[in-house]
C-alpha cells in the first residue's frame, strides 16, 4: 500500500453546517477539532508506507480514529461504523457527509504498522508538542508517577489446562502450516484430547487421574517435538512459533524422556515470574501487589500537577508484571528528557525511591525525587529496640565504624557475600561483641560478631537523609500532591477500562495505553477550555464535620 494523501485538511462546508445544526453547543469532538485541528499529519507516518501501490487510507485520520475509538471504548467494527454514520466524527475527521468510510480491518492493520515501525509513541508526543507550543505544558515543573496492574487478554488457567492448551495450539498451527505433514503423525487419542479447548470442568477431579492425564499429555508433547525435529521435517514446520512455545513449556513443566513424563516438583519449577502462563501470550507474567495476584503487565503513567495548568499525561511505559517500579524510573526520565519535559520535582511512592534513583535523577537529569524511602529492613530497625545501621557512627575517610557502645570496627572490606546487599562488609571484633552487655540488641548470632553491610557512601547518606527528611512536616506538605495521581488511575480504570488489555502481547498493550493517555488528555483539555480551573478535591460529608469543630 502507498500513501498518496493531501498534506492538510479542511472541514467541508456541508459537514460543518450539518454538525453545527445538530450540535449548536458543540461537543467533545467538535471542540477538539476547533482547538487542535487534525492533530496528526500524514508526513509523520510516511515511513510506514511504500511510495507505490494501491493508495492507503490517510494515516493522519487513522491515528485520530484510534484515539476516538479509545475515547468511547469501541471495537474496530463499531469505530468503522461511526466513521460512516456519525456527524460529529465526520466533522472531527474533516470528511464529506457522503464519505463511505473503510473496512474495519484497516484499523488493525494500521496498529500493526505503528508497532512494526516503532511510531506508537508519536500518537502521544505529537499532542504534547502542540500543547508545549500553546504553553499548556512546560518543562521543569512538577510531575507525579504511579503504576497499576494490567490483566492480559488471556484466560487464567492451571498447569494441566496449560499443557493441554499448548499441545492443542501447536497442533492447530501445524494443521494450517503443513496439514499433509501432520496428518500421518497424529496418534490415537489426540483428537479426543485436543479437539476442544481445555476446560477444568471437563478434566478429571481425582488427583491420581489428573496426574495420569498430565503424564499422557507430556508424552504427546514429546512425541510431537520428536517428530518435528527429525531431519526430513520441512523448514516451515520446524520454525513454526507454536512448536517453540511447546518446547519451552515442556522444559518448564516436565522431567525428560528417560521415563514416562511427569510434573516437575515445586522446587524445580521456575519462579512464577518466569513461567509461561498461556501459549497465546508469552509475555504475560504472574505477579502480585498488596496481596492481589494477576497475570499480565504493569503500566506507569506520569502526569503534570501544576495548579495553573491542566493535569496532562506526559509519559507512558508498559512493562512485564514482574519488573519492579524502581527499575523503570531511569527509563521514564530518559523518555521525558527526549521530549524536553523533565520536571524539576518528581513525586513518586516508595516503590520508585531506591538510593541509586535518588542520586542518578539529581546528578544526570537535575530532577529532585520527592517520595518516601523504604525503612531499614533489618530486625534491629523493625524491633525499635535494637541497634540498626543508623545507630552506628561511620567514619568514611578512615573506614571505621563505631558502635553505640563506643567500640570500633575490626575490618572494613569490599563485600564478597552475594547474598547480602551492599558494597562494603564491616566486621567488629569477636572479643568486643562477646563481652558486650547489649549484644542481644545488636545481633542474634551465637558466636559471630556484628557485621554491617553498607552501600557506597553516597547511597548510604542519600538514604539516611531521605529517611530523616520524610519525618518532617515540610515533606508531608510537599508529598501530599502525589495523592492526586490516584484520580488519574481511577479515570483510566473507570472511563477507559485501563486494567484490561484488549490485545495480545506487550507491544499492542503498550499501544493501547498510549491511546488511553491521549484520550484522557483530550478529555481533560476540553474540560479545561470550557472552565479553566482545577476541580477541588472531594471531601465526604462525614469528613466535613471535622472542619466545623
Amino acid at each position: 500500500m502507498s500513501m498518496q494523501s493531501p498534506l492538510g485538511y479542511g472541514i467541508p462546508e456541508e459537514t460543518a453546517r450539518v454538525a453545527q445544526a445538530a450540535f449548536p453547543k458543540g461537543n467533545l469532538y467538535m471542540q477538539m477539532q476547533a482547538e487542535l485541528g487534525m492533530i496528526y499529519t500524514n508526513a509523520q507516518f510516511a515511513s510506514l508506507f511504500s511510495s507505490t501501490g494501491q493508495p492507503a487510507q490517510d494515516p493522519a485520520r487513522l491515528a485520530l480514529i484510534l484515539v476516538m475509538q479509545e475515547l468511547e471504548g469501541l471495537s474496530d467494527r463499531q469505530a468503522a461504523d461511526a466513521v460512516r454514520s456519525r456527524i460529529d466524527w465526520k466533522f472531527a475527521l474533516a470528511l464529506e457527509l457522503t464519505d463511505p468510510g473503510f473496512d474495519a480491518s484497516v484499523l488493525s492493520e494500521f496498529r500493526g504498522r505503528l508497532i512494526t515501525g516503532e511510531l506508537e509513541m508519536q500518537l502521544l508526543d505529537t499532542l504534547l508538542t502542540l500543547l508545549q507550543e500553546r504553553g499548556l505544558l512546560v518543562p521543569r515543573g512538577k510531575q507525579r508517577t504511579d503504576s497499576t496492574q494490567i490483566l492480559a487478554a488471556i484466560r487464567t488457567i492451571n498447569r494441566l489446562e496449560l499443557v493441554i492448551e499448548t499441545v492443542r495450539h501447536a497442533l492447530n498451527r501445524l494443521a494450517v502450516v503443513d496439514p499433509n505433514w501432520l496428518w500421518p503423525r497424529i496418534q490415537d487419542g489426540w483428537l479426543e484430547r485436543y479437539e476442544l479447548r481445555a476446560e477444568n470442568s471437563r478434566l478429571p477431579k481425582e488427583d491420581t487421574k489428573r496426574q495420569a492425564l498430565a503424564a499422557q499429555v507430556g508424552a504427546d508433547g514429546f512425541a510431537l517435538l520428536t517428530a518435528v525435529y527429525m531431519p526430513d521435517t520441512p523448514t516451515e514446520v520446524r520454525h513454526e512459533g507454536a512448536v517453540e512455545i511447546l518446547r519451552q513449556v515442556w522444559i518448564q513443566q516436565y522431567y525428560g524422556l528417560a521415563e514416562l513424563p511427569h510434573w516437575r516438583n515445586d522446587a524445580d519449577v521456575p519462579p512464577p515470574g518466569q513461567l509461561i502462563h498461556s501459549p497465546y501470550d508469552l509475555q504475560a507474567r504472574y505477579s502480585s501487589k498488596r496481596g492481589v495476584p494477576w497475570v499480565g503487565y504493569k503500566v506507569h503513567y506520569s502526569e503534570t500537577c501544576e495548579c495553573e495548568r491542566p493535569n496532562l499525561i506526559t509519559n507512558v511505559l508498559t512493562t512485564a508484571a514482574t519488573i519492579p517500579d524502581d527499575m523503570v524510573l531511569p527509563a521514564i526520565h530518559t523518555s521525558l528528557a527526549a521530549k524536553g519535559l523533565l520536571p524539576a520535582e518528581h513525586l513518586v511512592d516508595c516503590g520508585y525511591t531506591n538510593a541509586d534513583n535518588l542520586l542518578r535523577s539529581q546528578t544526570k537529569h537535575g530532577v529532585r525525587i520527592i517520595g518516601p524511602v523504604a525503612d531499614d529492613p533489618s530486625w534491629q530497625a523493625r524491633a525499635g529496640e535494637g541497634f540498626a545501621k543508623a545507630n552506628f557512627t561511620l567514619d568514611w575517610e578512615r573506614q571505621i565504624a563505631i558502635c553505640p557502645m563506643g567500640k570500633q570496627s575490626y575490618s572494613w572490606l569490599p563485600n564478597i557475600d552475594a547474598t547480602k546487599v551492599g558494597s562494603f562488609q564491616v566486621r567488629f571484633s569477636r572479643a568486643d561483641c562477646s563481652a558486650c552487655p547489649t549484644r542481644a540488641q545488636c545481633t542474634k548470632a551465637k558466636v559471630e560478631p556484628r557485621i554491617l553491610f553498607l552501600q557506597s557512601r553516597e547511597e548510604h547518606e542519600a538514604l539516611q537523609s531521605a529517611r530523616d527528611y520524610q519525618q518532617t512536616d515540610v515533606f508531608k506538605t510537599e508529598y501530599a500532591l502525589r495523592a492526586g495521581v490516584e484520580s488519574l488511575m481511577s479515570q483510566g480504570m473507570r472511563a477507559f477500562d485501563l486494567r484490561k488489555s484488549r490485545y495480545i502481547g506487550c507491544a499492542k498493550t503498550h499501544l493501547q495505553h498510549i491511546l488511553i493517555a491521549v484520550a484522557i488528555n483530550i478529555v481533560r483539555l476540553v474540560a479545561w477550555w470550557r472552565e479553566a480551573r482545577q476541580t477541588p478535591p472531594r471531601i465526604s460529608a462525614f469528613a466535613r464535620l471535622a472542619t466545623l469543630a
